[in-house]
This record gives structure tokens, sequence and C-alpha cells, in this order.
């Protein structure tokens, strides 16, 4: 744990003491090779535990996701460069710094098997995010988006420390592996069914479920490109992790509480599926496709099968990959066009012509075409729901279907049509940006030779 914390704090210094012509050459160096060592964590292991100290370890379900946080760090600083050319050095590094702080915390809220540990750090995600939002956005609204993100989290967390609490007077201990082989303390009694709810309530407003997402799309869309990025890829993913954490803990009285989360997290999908339909602005787009992935990464948590854990584990990272890089295109197109609005920024291709095929691949995999591990994370979803409820079918089916119109929607209105009048020539794309969609599309065409990496429990 420490060989790759301790250099994830030295990143620091690191960006605080780079002379101003290599401050982003050392820092992302650095924060690469970190990816690189972090890599070992995927090993996979006979033990239920790597890496256990006190506080502490890596299983099945955080290694991919710890992972995937390490990997980020690169790609945000190489994003970034662009849009900070023209600040003066300090700002330079006060975003670096701040984006570096981000990284121990959420390398703690993956790792800890405490649950007062888990939440500290799950909580101190959100001021580098706020910082990031209100100073770095790029409009007005960032402070309203920033309000948002602040209140929406709060309250859903402080019951869950409440709980926490009392759990801990209660059994005595907050230790995760110890919790899981106790009885569940939870019983069907009102305190029990309202702890219940407090424990899931945070994991759900972060995750977002559907009817509890409306911070989402403002923070998205008011956020720099990193971060767009960290929200997308690594802070919704703690939504979802939380969730396949705390549900384990619950024991029988999640037979019922499962019930109105799985039908908003499945109607959810569908209408945030349908929303995107009718979006205009292009990252708005992109954050409600999100509400709809992580809407069956929901309804997989609440099932608690092998197979449904599995597949929420694949989706969160493929999904991860795949955002994350829709927003850098985004943001490619942005730089150019100065404009989020779809009709503003159209028929590209003929001007960017390797930036199109940059787009095709990444609406390829967030459509979920075979054989990307897309398809594999949202099949093994399917199959698990239809076995607990035919039903299911009806609303992933359709989720599925508005899925691929709207991707194909965004990919035809984006690259394909006239250009705007208003667009006569534009820079061309750099290495640093066809760079920065390989190092996104790498990991996911890896993946699809050897899923068995990322699929969790199974």
């Amino acid at each position: 744990m420490l060989k790759i914390i301790i250099p994830t704090i030295m990143l620091l210094p690191t960006a605080l003491l780079s002379p101003q012509n290599l401050i982003w050459t050392n820092t992302t160096t650095h924060s690469l090779l970190i990816a690189a060592i972090s890599l070992q964590w995927l090993h996979p292991t006979y033990f239920p535990y790597k890496n256990l100290t006190q506080w502490t370890g890596i299983d099945q379900i955080s290694a991919p996701l710890l992972v995937l946080s390490c990997w980020l760090l690169p790609l945000m600083l190489l994003a970034s460069q662009n849009h900070l050319q023209q600040e003066p050095l300090v700002r330079k590094r006060i975003f670096i710094t701040t984006l570096v702080t981000i990284q121990p915390f959420i390398i703690l809220a993956f790792s800890s098997t405490e649950l007062t540990l888990f939440y500290i750090s799950f909580e101190a995600t959100l001021i580098p995010t706020l910082i990031l939002i209100t100073r770095w956005g790029s409009q007005p609204e960032r402070l309203s988006a920033g309000i948002y993100l602040l209140f929406y989290t709060l309250i859903s967390s402080l019951p869950l420390l409440i709980t926490l609490l009392q759990l801990h007077t209660q059994t005595g201990t907050l230790h995760l592996p110890t919790l899981e082989l106790m009885h569940s303390p939870l019983t069907f009694s009102w305190t029990g069914v309202m702890s219940g709810l407090a424990l899931l309530m945070t994991f759900m407003v972060k995750a977002p479920l559907y009817g509890l997402h409306l911070w989402l799309p403002k923070a998205h869309v008011e956020a720099p490109i990193a971060g767009s990025m960290l929200l997308a890829a690594l802070l919704l993913k703690l939504g979802g992790y939380g969730i396949m954490r705390v549900t384990l803990l619950m024991g029988p009285l999640m037979n019922y509480l499962c019930y109105p989360f799985l039908a908003l997290a499945l109607w959810g999908a569908l209408m945030t599926s349908s929303i995107c339909l009718r979006q205009t602005d292009l990252k708005s787009l992109i954050a409600y496709s999100s509400v709809s992935h992580m809407g069956l990464v929901i309804a997989a948590g609440m099932i608690q099968t092998d197979w449904s854990f599995s597949g929420a584990m694949i989706l969160m990272i493929s999904h991860g990959l795949t955002s994350s890089m829709l927003f850098c295109l985004a943001n490619t197109n942005y730089e150019r066009t100065h404009s989020r609005i779809l009709l503003l920024a159209r028929g590209l291709q003929p001007l960017l012509p390797l930036m199109g095929t940059w787009w095709l691949l990444a609406s390829l995999t967030n459509m979920a075409l075979p054989p990307t591990t897309n398809l594999m994370a949202e099949l093994t979803i399917m199959v698990a729901l239809f076995k607990w409820s035919p039903l299911t079918i009806m609303l992933t089916g359709l989720a599925t279907l508005l899925t691929a119109l709207y991707t194909l929607f965004m990919l035809l209105t984006t690259q394909r049509g006239a250009l705007p009048t208003h667009i006569n020539s534009t820079p061309n794309s750099t290495t640093r940006e066809h760079l920065l969609m390989t190092l996104h599309i790498l990991p996911m065409i890896l993946l699809m030779l050897k899923p068995e990496l990322i699929s969790g429990p199974l």
C-alpha cells in the first residue's frame, strides 16, 4: 500500500518545486510510473485480502478500482495542459496540487477495511473536487453547481456517520472483514430500517440514483476537463463500491429494502437514456449517460448475487474508461469551437479526421458493442436481474436500445452533416490528444482479452 501512497504524496513537492518548463513532464511521468507499479494489484491470488494491514487491504472488489484511480491521474494531467496554458505558473502548481491531493483519499477509500477510515476519506474527496469545480470551471454557474454537489453529498452522508457510530456501539467494531462474519445487527425494527436506509442513501446520491442525480449534470457541465474525468471515472464508482460493501452487512433486511431502489434504478436507466435523446449540450448528454449506466450498477448491487456483483464490477471499470474518454473528446471539440452546443459544433469529421476515429471507437464502447467489456457487463447484469425477476428484461432491454440510439445520435451529430458556417478553420489535433485517447482505449482493448482481471468476486 505504502509504495503507492508515499510516491503519490511525493507528487506534491514535485508539482511545487519543478521548474516552469518541466512541471507537466515531471508530474505526468511520475504519475504514470505510479500507475505502472499499481498494476501488480491485479495479480490474482487465493487469499481474500492482499497487502492486509491494520486499516487497509485489497480484495477482488477494490483492486480493479484502485488500479483505475491510479491510471487516471496521469490522464487528467495530460488532458488539462491545454486549458491551463495561459495561466501563470502559481495557478498551474495549485491546480496540479489539487488533483494530486484527491488521489491518496481515493486510494484510502477504496482500500480501507475500517468503516470510519472509509467515511473520512470518502468525505475528504469532496473538498478538492469542490475547489476544482468552483475555481477552474468555465462559467459563473459553477458556483451553483458546487453548492448542489456540496449539499447533496453532505445531507446524505451525515445519517451515515450517525449509523456507523450506532453500529460501533452495538457490535464493538467497524472492521469490514469482522462485520461480514457476524450476524447483521440491523433488525426489522424502525431503527433497523432507518439505519439501513441511512447506510444506503449516501452511496445512492454518490452513484447517483435517478431522483437524487440532479447535482451530477450540473457539476459535469461546469467542471473543467480534469473535474469531469474525476467525477465520471472515480467519484461515481465510490458510490457503486460503497453499495457493494454495505449491502453485504445488511443481512435479511436487504430482502425488503431493495425493491424501491431497484425500481428507481431501472426506471432511471430508462428515463435518463430518453433524456439523452433530447439534450442539446454535449457534456450534459455524456453526464446523463453516466446516470443511466450507474443505474444498472445499483440494480446489480441490490440483488447481491455473484453474477450481478461481477457484472457491476466490470461495468464500473468499463464505464470509467469510456465516459472519461468521451469527456476528453468533448473537451477537444470545445477547445476548438468554444461551444458545447451540439448544433454549433457539428460535422467536424472533415476537419479532424483522426478525431473522428476516436469518436467512433468511444461511441461503440459506450453502446456496448461486442466484444467490449461493456457488453459482457451489461449481459451479466441483465441475466442476473432476469433470474431475479423476468419482468426486469423489459426495462433493461429498452434502456439498452435507447443507449444505442443516443450514442449514435451523438456520434452522427458531432461528426457528420454540414459544417456550421462560423467554423472556417481549426487547429489540428495534437499528439498529446492522440496519446490521451490511446491511453483510454488501450486498457479497454487489453481487458477484452482477459476480463477476469476485473470481474471481481467470481
